[in-house]
């Protein structure tokens, strides 16, 4: 069976943009994902109710699984390789770029490592919309690195009026070329927007103490009672906590084989907005009757093999997720990837397409 790679995660963002805020929001709702945080910077990162100093060669293990690391980008490959050992257990890292970083150098050194064990996993450009004019007339690299980011974080949406929100996103989506621009207040996104969270092992016994990412969320819970409106919406009702307010979830279930040309026209002409696509596929051809997992993230592409378990059900299940896309388009778009009763299979020589992103 092929092993699961860990995806590889970039967080950008100038001097004061929220990354940090971001960063401990991701680590303090993990849940029982162990999160590698690598802070290529220095300064302090506030982790529970601990601070880590970011100190150069500095690590500190924590008991929620989560690996601090403060480094500069010429150790990065070895971090990556340390992190991504079983020992470590650790199923996502987090690269938090320095405030002045060229964050196409360090995806450059991901995509570039030879190291199997890793995946890149998107960029993660956080804009602060309260100094987005100011800071990108002093820096006019902003344009740029928006520009090749996976996904924006629009943080501090909240201290913007609605009509200069309005036009901030509309210059993003001119610079970002569609690439989903998610609105944040204190750097809170769904987790679940950058990978998957496992859940995390509760205690059988009926009563146990308090941890402090039970404090923590409870700390972010009355924040939000605190804040009840939706700018996203407009409608004065709260949906901060909700999926919908950040991003559309859209689901794809299969019992008959999916055609692997189609479903590749169907991956290589993906939406503008779309930003994840994972899951399983099963295409039935005559030596390919494996499972493929599909890893995409912008443009970024994959597909792993593995075995089906032994009474596991052959079947396709996709989850694509992304902003401002048109879920009834994306559906019907999969719904013609199926292969209907009575259609032939297609030629082993059609999974070309497939194999071309697939792990060797």
């Amino acid at each position: 069976m092929a092993k699961r790679q860990i995806p590889v995660i970039v967080l950008a963002g100038f001097l004061g943009s929220g990354k940090t805020t971001l960063l401990n929001h991701l680590l303090g709702r993990s849940g029982g994902t162990r999160i590698g945080a690598v802070v290529n910077d220095f300064g302090s990162i506030e982790i529970d109710a601990m601070s880590v100093a970011g100190q150069v060669d500095s690590m500190v293990s924590l008991g929620n699984g989560c690996l601090c690391c403060a480094v500069d980008t010429s150790e990065l490959d070895g971090f990556l390789e340390k992190l991504s050992r079983p020992a470590a257990r650790i199923d996502v890292i987090v690269i938090e770029a320095s405030g002045l970083a060229e964050p196409q150098e360090l995806i450059r050194m991901i995509l570039a490592s030879d190291n199997k064990d890793i995946v890149y996993g998107g960029l993660v450009e956080v804009v602060d919309a309260a100094e987005f004019a100011a800071t990108r007339a002093t820096h006019p690299e902003l344009d740029r690195h928006v520009a090749i980011a996976d996904l924006v974080v629009l943080n501090k949406a909240d201290r913007i009026g609605d009509e200069a929100r309005r036009d901030l996103l509309g210059t993003l989506a001119e610079l970002s070329s569609g690439t989903p621009v998610v609105p944040a207040s204190y750097g809170r996104i769904d987790p679940e927007l950058l990978f998957d969270r496992k859940p995390r092992e509760e205690d059988t016994a009926a009563v146990r103490q308090l941890s402090f990412e039970d404090l923590h969320n409870s700390d972010e819970d009355d924040a939000h009672d605190d804040a009840r409106t939706c700018h996203d919406c407009h409608d004065g009702c709260d949906h901060g906590g909700h999926l919908h307010a950040a991003y559309e979830s859209i689901e794809f279930v299969s019992a008959e084989p999916v055609d692997p040309r189609r479903l590749m026209e169907f991956l290589d002409s993906r939406p503008e907005g779309l930003y994840r696509i994972k899951g399983f596929v099963y295409f039935g051809i005559a030596g390919h009757k494996h499972k493929f997992a599909v890893h995409a993230v912008g443009d970024f592409l994959r597909f792993y093999r593995s075995s089906w378990a032994r009474a596991e059900e052959r079947l396709t299940q996709l989850v694509l997720i992304g902003r401002g896309v048109d879920a009834g388009a994306l559906r019907a778009g999969l719904e013609r990837c199926r292969v209907t009763e009575g259609e032939p299979l297609a030629e082993e020589h059609a999974m070309w397409g497939v194999l071309r992103y697939a792990q060797a």
